[in-house]
């Protein structure tokens, strides 16, 4: 088992084991319960902050301000 999976079954199982292997998946090693070194953790702050800007007052609008503030994040700064 690789540093960067987290013991859960659905990363460790044979099948996902043997895709990764076969398809020559190329995986970033870091410690499995480090937050602060995982991108998509930095991705949902800037996600919650752009939103919380929007004050959606429904489902509908939270949505539509979802995926308009997530189409303009640059995916670099992750």
């Amino acid at each position: 088992m690789l540093p960067s999976h987290d013991n859960d079954p659905k990363h460790t199982s044979k099948t996902t084991v043997a895709f990764l292997k076969n398809n020559r998946v190329k995986e970033i090693q870091w410690p499995s319960m480090s937050s602060d070194l995982n991108p998509i953790e930095h991705l949902w702050t800037i996600l919650k902050r752009q939103v919380e800007h929007h004050s959606p007052s429904s489902i509908q609008a939270l949505k539509e301000v979802i995926l308009e503030e997530w189409k303009k994040i640059d995916v670099a700064i992750c």
